[in-house]
């Protein structure tokens, strides 16, 4: 039997990297996209890397991603390719909606052209709902973006829909909301405290600078949200799903977690920065993911304690290694 072929964007990534060791689990064979450039990471699939290919090309260049289809010839694609922090998308708004926005539909354009059979997955994101307009967010709730980062994510997912009912494609729109994990980057709150808990524990430093305190999220650990991903291009009909905890928690309660797995008191060290304010908050995100469960049976494994607490292990570990501890 011919192995099922899978083409990931952002492979290299947390999310990327999480999926591509999954679906070399289920018997997969694994492409991912890597752009070219002096200063690529490939940290986070260096242990799997020689089970992957990588290909060469660009978000921002149609014809590199129609050339990888048509030499690949994959039957599922996943887009987990964008620039994600939403603090740069401030500072480089046309780039942001370039690559988040336009990359997917150039990906999809692609796609019509090689081979419209291709099942096609776009990373959504809970950004979308910004300024809420219903607590729990479910797939029916109006998007209301609170930044650029969010108003391309909109586009991204509007133009899935648009083409799957446009033609007829098997695309579909995860809406993910927070995951986190030890291979998040250090720009994402959830691993900047965990890692900062660590590096004071270890007398390397001796405060963390933080924005918002009383700002709330929902938050998984990415391990299980990729496999969401992988269970919605496995349905018969192509649909649009919320892939959340349904808990919410701030970052004083991230700090609380964080400081006490490694037994200190957060207030000693916390500094609050305007730097690391948005221009505009969006101030209670939380995920309603029961049409997930009733359609994909799927549901959460990892707690949010957990998380943070595998985190600050994972952290401690590598700093102690790197720092000879």
């Amino acid at each position: 039997m011919t192995k099922k072929r899978v083409f990931i964007t952002g492979i290299t990534g947390q999310d990327g990297s999480y999926l591509a060791e999954f679906l070399l689990s289920q018997g997969y064979e694994v492409f991912g996209l890597v752009r070219r450039t002096s200063t690529l990471n490939f940290e986070r699939i260096r242990h799997i890397q020689d089970q992957i290919t990588l290909i060469s090309g660009d978000m921002l260049d149609q014809t590199s991603l129609t050339r990888a289809l048509k030499d690949i010839q994959p039957d599922e694609v996943y887009n987990l390719a964008a620039q994600s922090f939403v603090q740069t998308s401030w500072q480089q708004p046309v780039f942001t909606g370039d690559v988040t926005a336009l990359g997917v539909t150039r990906l999809l354009d692609a796609i019509m052209t090689v081979n419209p059979a291709i099942r096609f997955y776009q990373a959504s994101s809970s950004e979308m709902f910004g300024k809420v307009q219903e607590v729990p967010q479910r797939e029916t709730t109006p998007f209301y973006p609170r930044s650029p980062y969010g108003v391309a994510k909109v586009y991204g997912h509007w133009i899935t829909v648009n083409y799957r009912e446009s033609y007829n494609l098997h695309a579909t729109s995860g809406i993910l909301f927070n995951h986190g994990s030890p291979r998040r980057g250090l720009e994402f709150v959830e691993r900047k405290v965990a890692y900062h808990a660590a590096k004071i524990k270890l007398g390397l430093i001796n405060e963390i600078r933080i924005g918002n305190l009383e700002s709330q999220r929902d938050w998984g650990f990415a391990g299980d949200y990729v496999y969401a991903m992988w269970l919605m291009l496995q349905q018969d009909t192509p649909a649009d799903y919320v892939i959340a905890s349904g808990k919410t928690h701030s970052i004083e309660r991230l700090l609380d977690i964080a400081f006490s797995c490694v037994d200190l008191n957060w207030k000693n060290y916390a500094v609050q920065d305007e730097r690391f304010m948005r221009p505009a908050e969006v101030d209670l995100l939380i995920g309603d993911a029961s049409k997930a469960r009733a359609e994909l049976g799927w549901q959460p494994q990892v707690s949010f304690e957990q998380l943070i607490q595998m985190m600050v292990e994972a952290d401690l570990k590598l700093l102690k290694a790197e720092h000879r501890l």
